[in-house]
C-alpha cells in the first residue's frame, strides 16, 4: 500500500514474508525458521525484530488497519472541496489499491484476526470502524437518501467486493492490473449508485 520507492527495511520485508507465508499455508503452518529463510536470515535472528509469531500477526493485522484508515484520511484531506463523486472516487481507488497490491493481508484477516489477543483485535475493530465511517460520511454526501444503516451496509458490501481479490484466481493470472483496478471501480460505483438509487 505504500507508495515509498526506497527499499523495504528487515523489518517490513520479515513481515511482508511472514504476511505471504501465513496467508498461504495458516499461521500455525508457517515456523519462525521458514521466515526466517524466506528474507535469508536465522529463525532465532527474527527475534531481534519481534518477539515471536504472534507480534508479527498483530502487527501485520492492526497495521493495515491503521495504513487504510491513515490513507483514506490523507485522501480526504487531498480532495477537500471537490464534488462527492470525485471524493468516493478517492476513497476507492485507495482501497482497491490495497485490495490489489495486499492480498495476502486479506486473507490473512480473514482466517487470523481471531488468533489475535482481545487488546489488538479490539483495536483492528476500533480502526476498521472509524475507517467505515468515513466512507459513510462520503456516500451519504453523494446520496443523500440513503439511510445512514442502508450507507454503512452498501460500504460493507463494496469492501467484500473489493476484498475478494485473493480469491479471483491466482496470483499473476488476473487481467493487468490497471484493467483489474478499472473493472473493481466500476462494480464498486455501480454498487454504490444502486443503493443509492433504491
Amino acid at each position: 500500500m505504500a507508495t515509498r520507492t526506497d527499499a523495504p527495511t528487515r523489518r517490513e520485508q520479515i513481515l511482508k514474508e511472514a504476511a505471504r507465508l501465513f496467508a498461504e499455508r495458516g499461521f500455525h503452518g508457517v515456523g519462525v525458521d521458514e521466515i526466517g529463510a524466506a528474507v535469508g536470515i536465522s529463525g532465532p535472528g527474527l527475534y531481534r525484530h519481534f518477539p515471536g509469531k504472534d507480534a508479527m500477526l498483530a502487527e501485520l493485522l492492526v497495521g493495515i488497519s491503521g495504513q487504510l484508515l491513515t490513507g483514506a484520511k490523507q485522501r480526504l484531506k487531498e480532495v477537500d472541496g471537490a464534488a462527492p463523486e470525485v471524493v468516493l472516487d478517492s476513497l476507492i481507488e485507495g482501497h482497491i489499491d490495497f485490495a490489489l497490491d495486499d492480498r495476502p493481508l486479506i486473507t490473512l484477516h480473514d482466517r487470523e484476526l481471531d488468533r489475535l489477543r482481545d487488546s489488538d483485535r479490539k483495536l483492528v475493530r476500533q480502526l476498521q470502524r472509524q475507517y467505515v465511517e468515513l466512507w459513510v460520511g462520503v456516500v451519504r454526501a453523494l446520496y443523500a437518501d440513503l439511510s445512514e444503516p442502508a450507507a454503512r451496509s452498501a460500504v460493507h458490501s463494496v469492501f467484500g467486493l473489493l476484498n475478494s481479490t485473493p480469491h479471483l484466481a491466482r496470483s499473476g493470472s488476473l487481467p493487468g492490473r490497471a484493467t483489474t483496478a478499472a473493472l473493481l471501480h466500476r462494480m464498486a460505483r455501480g454498487a454504490f449508485a444502486a443503493a443509492g438509487s433504491a
